[in-house]
């Protein structure tokens, strides 16, 4: 049931981003007079087919859901001469103004959709951990600039921090620079407002990928500690301590992190250990005696206790909510930041700045679009307008067979002054076409070596 809801999650967001991809070049080609021939998402033998319209455009579901395409009149690809009436209709009739905007339009509407969608998801309001540290990590370049437990980051370089995505997002781009960047925060316990620089250049590349914060020492507080569930005929229950209590002390020592009370529980196999929960809005001190059992792991070759319980940490959350057309420059911005960003990594990938490592194709995104769906619509709606990102600056990049390769051979035409030879575009075609395949593979090795190494 977990790879068919993945499965499903993945289908139906890669048919909404290409559908709203084709639907942007069908559009403008309507709109600059071109005839379309043929709407089709996925690629190979048509599944369903159905025509629409005076020029009976024929409307297509393919078998392979892997990408689209919008199919108009074109002397340069027609089976047979174009009747007299309809040349005028032909794409390669249009100015290179208007076939240059037919061909823009397919990313525009991916950055739409996302605009549209992140608009959607600021006037509903979307739950957000509250950037609020705990204790850094020894011995990492959050302990050496004096980052303490309760700090409050409120901007990074300049730019306000609202949340702990926002906070992760914006020390990427200087940990991959290795430079400093300045955080401001708001002190626990204190009234002002003070600066630090967090140094990030000593870092290697490798720490740039997966959950790079923990190499920088950073740490999300964790603030309530909560009882989730019990075992039968555990120690825990046994001793009266009951789901949704939330977790204050054990032995003497406050509980700030689930793993607190995991280490104090392992440390007392047999021994009576007193924990103080708070229930109701009144404490109860519980007495536990951790049952001894064979430790696993890390702990392998010792006996450590268990009271089989199951903890989570509930991190201090607030609602971050728009009014409409804040909600709609709010999308507007995170568009831009999230275009801009991407077209960055992906410029440093090129450059060797950035491993290879870090693109990811088809199964990675079909996991996440799996685990998005499962935590809920508004992750996915944040999933969906980050991959429309993706997909929009990926198209307008300058390689043949992309949109933005089409680009790039209509401003040779308007250089030049006249359309380019068939020979040096299906020499190009061939090269661009290679170096997609390449990526690809590199992105599709990526895949399968995390499904590995997981």
């Amino acid at each position: 049931m977990n790879m068919l809801h993945t499965l499903l999650a993945f289908l139906a967001a890669l048919t909404l981003l290409i559908f709203v991809h084709e639907m942007g070049h069908y559009l403008v080609a309507r709109w600059c007079n071109v005839k379309v021939l043929r709407f089709s998402i996925g690629f190979g033998k048509p599944l369903l087919r159905w025509h629409v319209g005076p020029d009976r455009t024929e409307w297509t579901l393919a078998a392979i859901p892997l990408g689209g395409y919008v199919r108009m009149l074109d002397e340069r690809e027609a089976d047979a001469p174009i009747p007299a009436g309809e040349v005028s209709r032909a794409f390669s009739r249009k100015s290179l103004r208007q076939r240059a905007a037919i061909v823009v339009a397919g990313p525009l509407a991916n950055f739409l959709l996302a605009i549209l969608l992140y608009a959607i998801l600021g006037w509903v309001g979307t739950p957000e951990p509250v950037p609020v540290l705990d204790r850094p990590v020894a011995a990492t370049p959050a302990e050496r600039a004096g980052l303490a437990r309760g700090d409050r980051v409120l901007a990074v370089d300049g730019r306000q921090i609202r949340s702990w995505n926002e906070l992760r997002l914006a020390l990427l781009e200087p940990l991959i620079e290795r430079r400093s960047a300045r955080l401001e925060l708001q002190r626990a316990g204190a009234g002002g407002v003070e600066t630090v620089a967090l140094d990030l250049s000593g870092l290697s590349e490798r720490d740039a990928e997966g959950n790079f914060l923990h190499a920088v020492g950073l740490q999300l507080a964790a603030g309530q500690v909560l009882v989730s569930a019990l075992v039968d005929g555990g120690a825990a229950l046994q001793a009266g301590i009951q789901a949704g209590d939330e977790l204050v002390s054990a032995g003497g020592a406050p509980i700030s992190r689930a793993s607190d009370l995991i280490a104090a529980v392992k440390a007392s196999p047999e021994r009576p250990l007193d924990i103080v929960v708070r229930r109701g809005g009144a404490q109860i001190t519980i007495g536990v005696v951790p049952q001894a059992v064979a430790g696993e792991g890390a702990d392998a070759g010792r006996t450590i206790g268990r009271i089989g319980a199951a903890l989570q940490d509930r991190v201090e959350m607030q609602t971050l909510r728009y009014g409409p057309l804040e909600s709609l420059w709010e999308g507007t911005r995170q568009t831009w930041d999230m275009s801009v960003f991407t077209l960055r990594m992906l410029g440093r990938m090129l450059t060797g700045e950035l491993s290879m490592r870090n693109l990811s194709g088809p199964v990675t995104i079909a996991d996440l679009a799996g685990q998005s769906a499962k935590v809920g619509w508004i992750a996915y709606l944040g999933f969906l307008a980050l991959i429309s990102i993706s997909l929009g600056v990926l198209n307008l990049l300058p390689v043949p067979v992309l949109d933005g390769g089409h680009l790039v051979y209509y401003a040779l035409e308007a250089m030049k002054g006249r359309p380019l030879s068939e020979r040096f575009v299906a020499v190009t075609q061939k090269a661009g076409l290679a170096v997609i395949l390449m990526l690809m593979s590199v992105a599709l090795f990526n895949d399968i070596s995390r499904l590995i190494g997981s």
